[in-house]
């Protein structure tokens, strides 16, 4: 097993958690105590992912203490789903590839959806991306955390991560309800056309078929 250890650059730690917590910060800014509650989440997934990935590998040691699967302390090998799989660093590379693209995509359906909702100034939106799916930045923190995920996997992570999408998909069904009181039969009608997360408009058409 190799000396090398590429750990403890806790500078890069430190900015990773700093960059992710004013992209949430900025882009969805909490109104509610639930929502603060899971921004909070949020950020301990964060902090517990960024930690491993640049400071010091608590899975790695646990696997290696009490699993013993011996797996070297250099930073390529921490793409935990290659590494146990055996598909070496190419595999690592295509690893790491797939979650950041996942978590590109996640950023950008917050972003977008920030942008819509804050142009419009309190108002139902139903157009762009919202024609789409209902809940385009809570599928965006999905996907930013699904992406960590497939990029980066801890244990800890792989616990809180179902613990946060329930929390995300609690907020959804939430926010419909706050939405129909304001908007009353408009939300209704766009609730019934609009899927919350998917945008799944043939299996709704075909829904919409067969009830006649």
């Amino acid at each position: 097993m190799s000396d090398v250890y590429e750990y403890g650059v806790w500078g890069m730690t430190i900015t990773s958690i700093v960059f992710f917590t004013l992209f949430a910060l900025t882009f969805f800014f909490p109104r509610k105590k639930r929502e603060w509650r899971t921004l909070g989440f949020f950020q301990a997934f964060v902090v517990a992912l960024y930690t491993e990935m640049y400071g010091f590998p608590l899975t790695i040691y646990i696997l290696s203490t009490f699993f013993g699967i011996k797996i070297p302390f250099i930073h390529i090998k921490g793409h935990l789903w290659a590494t146990l799989l055996g598909l070496g660093d190419q595999g690592a590379i295509l690893e790491m590839g797939i979650g950041v693209l996942v978590m590109y995509l996640g950023m950008g359906l917050v972003i977008i959806g920030w942008w819509k909702i804050h142009k419009v100034n309190g108002k139902l939106v139903v157009d762009g991306i919202y024609r789409i799916i209902r809940h385009p930045q809570y599928l965006g923190f999905i996907l930013i955390t699904t992406g960590m995920l497939i990029h980066w996997p801890t244990l800890p992570t792989l616990f809180m991560f179902p613990i946060l999408l329930a929390a995300y998909l609690h907020l959804a069904k939430k926010e419909d309800k706050e939405l129909l009181k304001q908007f009353n039969g408009g939300y209704l009608s766009y609730k019934q056309l609009t899927p919350a997360f998917l945008p799944l408009r043939i299996a709704h058409s075909a829904k919409k078929g067969l009830n006649g």
